[in-house]
């Protein structure tokens, strides 16, 4: 019989005790890697330090890695003085999903896009809502074997407009997600990039060559915030905004609204003021409703009435394009800024109307900022 998934599940078993293996051998699965296993490849950016140690230069935490040891992420790993990751070409969640779901409204509305994560991440988010594989590492989840070939034909094969890096940190498997869209170019198919966009600026520039949208979370606008809540710092995010807006990448930007974390109108308008005044007022911001999960599950659903506070500021701002999400009936229709009329609308994820034409209203012709066939 024919192969219609191109052997997408490539199963293995253990000899000696016949568990199901995903897809590596015991030595790999209890932490014995080796630089010749398909999932491991040597990183695109570190240094050589003393003593065999590597230094990291995928994201700014740059952690110095001791032989047999691993980074923040969990990917990374010194094997023998030289910096690998273990995140190649083994997802552990893959999906066909509509693009909206990234969330990406103004970025080829009602196109499919093929959707994968490996295990792992650069930050420890209190609210994370895949925290079972992000806070893991790809040795102790079970996954796909999926090269990244196989990868783009299966998404050609899907009719998929795009591949998305997505589900877990993207930045954590960050040489399959360069591979693999380098390919997916070649192939006529875009690239999406989902992220907390904490990354170096060289690995972003690099990244940067290939990719055709970023789906960002700004997680808040504090520093303070952001290391009680993410672990990480503000500075570097928003220097990769600066980055994707001079290199030309569409980007939509993301802020998950917590009550008594990033819910400060005045902090909210500060945001909103820098995304004007750095990056312009055409780029989409989506306030995204929270819900209890995690570490987090004490803290109450965000109001609604909050969120429509928060949109209201950012209009005012002058942002043009400002969404909620994670409610139903809000956030489902793109508003054109000139006429003020409907130009896209969706139920769900679910194109009902498009009026975009040539990048433009078809009422009026007022420029709608996005990509569009």
């Amino acid at each position: 019989m024919e192969k219609t998934r191109r052997d997408f599940i490539k199963t293995t078993f253990c000899a000696t005790c016949g568990a199901v293996l995903f897809p590596w051998n015991c030595a790999w699965a209890k932490g014995d890697f080796s630089a010749k296993d398909p999932h491991v490849k040597e990183a695109y950016f570190y240094d050589k330090l003393a003593s065999g140690a590597v230094r990291c230069g995928t994201c700014p935490h740059e952690c110095t890695i001791v032989p047999g040891s691993r980074g923040r992420c969990r990917t990374k790993v010194n094997i023998e003085g030289k910096l690998f990751t273990i995140s190649y070409a083994n997802p552990c969640a893959v999906h066909v999903d509509p693009v909206e779901k990234k969330p990406l409204q103004h970025f080829y509305p009602g196109t499919k896009a093929f959707s994968l994560g490996v295990a792992g991440c650069n930050f420890y988010c209190l609210n994370c809502q895949n925290w079972e594989i992000s806070q893991t590492s790809p040795d102790k989840t079970r996954n796909y074997d999926l090269p990244p070939d196989e990868a783009v034909l299966m998404a050609s094969g899907y009719g998929c407009k795009s591949i998305a890096y997505t589900y877990s940190e993207a930045t954590t498997f960050y040489e399959y997600m360069v591979d693999m869209s380098t390919k997916a170019r070649q192939s006529g198919i875009k690239n999406i990039w989902v992220s907390n966009a904490y990354m170096s600026q060289a690995a972003l520039n690099r990244l940067c060559d290939v990719i055709d949208a970023a789906s960002v979370n700004l997680k808040a606008f504090s520093d303070k915030i952001y290391w009680d809540l993410n672990g990480g710092h503000l500075e570097p995010v928003l220097e990769s905004f600066k980055t994707l807006h001079r290199r030309g990448v569409w980007m939509e930007i993301i802020n998950l609204v917590i009550p008594t974390y990033t819910d400060d109108m005045e902090m909210i308008k500060k945001m909103c003021g820098w995304i004007l005044k750095n990056l312009g007022s055409d780029y989409p911001l989506h306030f995204s409703r929270f819900f209890p999960q995690y570490k987090l599950v004490h803290l109450p659903a965000t109001p609604v009435e909050i969120l429509k506070q928060a949109k209201e500021v950012a209009l005012k701002e002058g942002l043009h394009y400002v969404y909620i999400g994670n409610v139903p009936g809000l956030g489902n229709k793109i508003i054109c800024p000139g006429c003020k009329r409907t130009v896209v609308l969706r139920r769900g994820y679910t194109l009902l109307e498009d009026h975009v034409k040539d990048g433009k209203c078809e009422f009026c012709g007022t420029r709608i900022s996005g990509r569009w066939d």
